[in-house]
């Protein structure tokens, strides 16, 4: 179940970076693409707690320190839609870590951080696991990143069934 909770957490991700990236393409005229996406993808990491190790993103990150701040400090005002996904994202990452044993303490770090910025909401309740899914896919799809898995009639099947 930890796997597939994972993607849907990812989903959450990649919705996150496109309507960021979208949002920071427009606020950031002057930057070209490859700052953008590098800006965009710093900002997802960062809330994430997924820091990319290579020494060219940690160089971009340690130069555009506070443009990461400040557009994390921005979020739950640019993105308002996203604030229930990413609370969900955000707490099923830390029931999966806690379940594989991983580091708790970054777990605790992101949650704070998270409802420091505006993007926890705190009375929100946690989703079901296939509840927190079906709102990934469907956040998924919307998005047109996934295609929702469709329901198969006894008609369509009689063709696939030898």
């Amino acid at each position: 179940m930890i796997p597939v909770l994972r993607e849907g957490i990812c989903v959450v991700q990649m919705v996150l970076f496109k309507e960021l990236r979208s949002l920071l393409t427009r606020k950031y005229p002057d930057r070209d693409s490859s700052s953008i996406a590098m800006l965009t993808g710093a900002i997802t990491n960062e809330l994430f707690g997924t820091l990319n190790q290579e020494e060219r993103f940690q160089n971009f990150r340690r130069q555009n320190r506070a443009d990461i701040e400040q557009e994390l400090l921005g979020l739950a005002h640019e993105l308002p839609f996203l604030t229930a996904p990413l609370t969900d994202a955000l707490r099923m990452l830390a029931l999966c870590d806690l379940q594989e044993e991983k580091d708790r303490d970054n777990n605790a770090r992101l949650l704070t951080q998270a409802a420091n910025i505006g993007l926890l909401i705190p009375e929100r309740e946690l989703p079901l696991p296939s509840t927190f899914m079906i709102m990934a896919r469907n956040l998924g799809d919307a998005h047109q990143l996934i295609i929702a898995p469709a329901e198969i009639r006894p008609d369509d099947d009689q063709g696939l069934v030898q």
